[in-house]
């Protein structure tokens, strides 16, 4: 029970700034446009940049970013066909992106260095690139295709600065040691930015919602990809390397288990409100999930913990 209470203590405060999102929409008439513009162009390549050069480099971390793109891109693409058999419109684009994705920046850091400690920071910061590293990439796509053409699609997708960023954060990795003092205050802002923004957007999403936008059928169906298919895979993917590959140790594990247990990506709402696809249809299942997530994590992390 201590770890239960002590989740809700790092997780209550992020569903407070939801609701200064939402009243910064409705009462100071905030743009959910402008905000998901500066997360996804100016904020996120910064992020990505500075958990890439700061991390521990190794085969093991390097790993994690992988299995974890690898995740998103599966269920992504499968949600994505489940969609296009029940909808004729662009719902299945982003129904693809909110089933790959997860709000792994915004909850499963906090809840990963509240629960497992500092330690275990390189391996939450790599499993968040891999899913940040999909939302840039395969997530982006599919959500623009929803209004754009493939090609065009294409197009914004090499536009996106937080690919540069990953690469640019692994070259700085090897070549350099620090940026100065100066250099890290201002990461330190930025990452504060990127976990205020990115939950306001969520609340700004839901400024001006009407029941006719709050679409049950999608709702239900990213909640069995969030919360059923992803810990379902999650484990598996740890039930073979205890058997068989022996790669990981327990306290990736755990993290792996934390981040497959995280609600739908706040990030869902910027790149939808971005590309005008449904961005309240998204807004609704996001928060939804952030709420059932105040239960849901407490109880995975202490049921799955015992078993590792």
């Amino acid at each position: 029970m201590a770890t239960f209470f002590l989740l809700l203590y790092k997780i209550v405060p992020l569903y407070v700034l939801i609701g200064l999102g939402y009243l910064a929409g409705k009462k100071l008439n905030v743009k959910k446009e402008t905000v998901a513009a500066v997360l996804v162009y100016i904020i996120a390549p910064v992020v990505v940049f500075h958990g890439t050069f700061k991390a521990e480099l190794s085969l093991i971390t390097l790993s994690l970013p992988v299995v974890f793109f690898v995740i998103c891109s599966v269920l992504g693409l499968i949600f994505y066909l489940i969609g296009k058999r029940m909808w004729n419109d662009s719902t299945p684009n982003i129904l693809g992106f909110m089933a790959g994705a997860g709000n792994t920046g915004y909850f499963g850091l906090p809840v990963v260095l509240s629960v497992l400690g500092n330690n275990t920071l390189s391996s939450a910061v790599f499993a968040t690139l891999g899913v940040i590293f999909f939302e840039n990439s395969l997530g982006f796509y599919l959500v623009a295709k929803g209004n754009h053409t493939g090609r065009e699609s294409v197009k914004k997708l090499l536009r996106l600065p937080a690919l540069y960023a990953f690469v640019f954060g692994v070259m700085a990795n090897f070549a350099f040691s620090g940026l100065g003092s100066a250099y890290e205050e201002m990461a330190i802002n930025f990452k504060a930015a990127y976990t205020i923004l990115g939950m306001m957007i969520v609340g700004l999403g839901l400024v001006g919602m009407s029941r006719m936008k709050f679409d049950f059928k999608l709702l239900s169906i990213s909640l069995i990809a969030k919360f059923l298919a992803w810990p379902i895979i999650v484990a598996l993917i740890i039930f073979m390397d205890m058997r068989y590959l022996h790669l990981y140790d327990e306290f990736i594990y755990k993290v792996m288990i934390i981040m497959s247990a995280v609600p739908l990506a706040a990030n869902s709402v910027s790149f939808a409100s971005l590309l005008k696809v449904y961005p309240e249809k998204a807004a609704s299942a996001v928060f939804v999930s952030t709420a059932f997530a105040l239960i849901y994590i407490p109880i995975v992390v202490m049921f799955a913990f015992t078993w590792i």
